[in-house]
Parts: C-alpha cells; sequence; structure tokens
C-alpha cells in the first residue's frame, strides 16, 4: 500500500479518538484535523482541559500523545490491532470515563488486511507530501485574508482534503467551499478546488469566463479545479482569487 493511502488509514485514528473522548457535533466538526507546518503532522482538537491531543508525525511516520507525559509509537511494523491496543492504554490516562473505541461512521475507499502491516516504505514521497500540505495551509490562509473570509483551515478526515467554508457577503446567503484534496473521481492527483454555494445548492458556473489557472466544472460538482503538484504558491492563490471574485460578480 503506497504513502498516501497509509497515512489516510492512520489518520483515521486520530478521527476516532476524537469520536471516542469529544462531544459530538452534528457537522462532525469536532472530528476533523490541523496540519501544523511547524510539527509537519496532523492533530486533534484538545482532547481534554490538559489540551492532550493525538499528532500524526508524517516524517517519522508515528503516533504521538502529546500530553504532560508525552509518548510515541512508530507506526512502520504494526498492525491495526497493535495501533488499536496502544491508543486504549495511553487514552485510558485522559480524565475521562469514556474508552477509546475504533469506530467510524463513514466508509473509507481501502482498508488494511488483517495480517497486513504499515510500512514507512517512501519518505521522499512523504515528504513531498508535507510541502504540499504546507502549501495548502499557506495558500488558504493568504486567500481568506485576502477576500476579507473567515474560515478555520482544517482536515476532514473521511475525504482527507484540507479545506475552509466561508459566507462570502454579511447575509451569509452564498459561501464558498475551497481547499486541496486527494485524488478523487474528478482528478487522478491531488488538486486545488474552490464552489460556491447558495444554501445548500451548487452555483451554476457554466457561464463564467475561464481562469487564467484552472477551469471551471459544471458536471456533477460545480466550481473550478487546478492540480496541485504542477502548481506553485502564487498560481494556487491567483487561481482561488479569480474563482471567488466570478462568484462575487
Amino acid at each position: 500500500m503506497d504513502m498516501p493511502m497509509q497515512l489516510h488509514l492512520a489518520a483515521q485514528y486520530l478521527a476516532t479518538t476524537a469520536i471516542s473522548f469529544l462531544e459530538k457535533k452534528e457537522d462532525d466538526s469536532h472530528t476533523n484535523l490541523a496540519f501544523s507546518n511547524t510539527e509537519k503532522g496532523l492533530e486533534t482538537w484538545p482532547l481534554d482541559q490538559k489540551r492532550t491531543k493525538l499528532c500524526l508525525d508524517y516524517p517519522s511516520f508515528s503516533l504521538k500523545w502529546v500530553s504532560g507525559e508525552p509518548k510515541t509509537f512508530a507506526l512502520h511494523g504494526k498492525s491495526h490491532e497493535e495501533v488499536v491496543n496502544w491508543l486504549k492504554e495511553v487514552s485510558a490516562h485522559l480524565n475521562s470515563s469514556k474508552t477509546y473505541e475504533y469506530k467510524l461512521h463513514y466508509d473509507l475507499p481501502y482498508q488494511m488486511g488483517t495480517d497486513e502491516t504499515f510500512q514507512h516504505n517512501n519518505p521522499e514521497k512523504v515528504e513531498e507530501l508535507v510541502q504540499l500540505r504546507i502549501m495548502g495551509n499557506t495558500v488558504l490562509s493568504e486567500v481568506l485574508k485576502e477576500n476579507h473570509l473567515s474560515s478555520d483551515i482544517r482536515i476532514w478526515p473521511h475525504h482527507f482534503d484540507t479545506g475552509a467554508f466561508s459566507p462570502l457577503d454579511e447575509d451569509l446567503e452564498t459561501a464558498v467551499g475551497m481547499g486541496l484534496t486527494i485524488p478523487d473521481s474528478l482528478m487522478d492527483d491531488y488538486y486545488f478546488y474552490i464552489s460556491g454555494y447558495h444554501g445548500h445548492t451548487g452555483l451554476d458556473t457554466s457561464n463564467f469566463k475561464p481562469l487564467s489557472k484552472g477551469h471551471w466544472v459544471d458536471d456533477g460538482f460545480k466550481g473550478a479545479v487546478l492540480p496541485a503538484f504542477r502548481t506553485n504558491k502564487k498560481e494556487a492563490i491567483t487561481f482561488f482569487n479569480e474563482a471567488i471574485q466570478a462568484y462575487r460578480s
């Protein structure tokens, strides 16, 4: 199994920890994750008043229990069962009546076999993905600021996209969702995306002017897309700014 898939699967340990210990929110935002540009990894929301977090360190491919007594668990060579047992052990120190359980309410496109173990088999690819996530954070942060929009920048563990969502105007009726996502049926590589909404309805893009970077899509997904690996920071910011201007015009 390649590293992008393994990182996606490993992120589910953070999601299930959040599901196990945090108060459920209707929009599932208690399960979403941050990517730390400095720590080069994913992290949950704080799990208790002591700000305990579970993190996934990309370069070392390990889970980190960040608390008063931090603990690290290298994933290389470990089975799913071994990871779950470790999480049950370390999370027992939380001041909570709840216990850790690996239980998702959504399906993933792939999973580990019973006898399969995690393999840290491509550090170069991992570093490439680190730099891509850092660029995603940086680009979205600057786009939000330049366009006077407000949103957390979070990774949703199901689709594994770095995303932001913000109303475009004070009336709150029109909004945009934008981010960086993994390959799917729309594109076979990582890509930036943006889509506009009026309430829950996607806004039609068929009559929008062409973008200087990326292109509009109006078949199923309504919005614009731009391949990420062949794009630099300036080009990505231009892509988002032009799309937002189109939605506002």
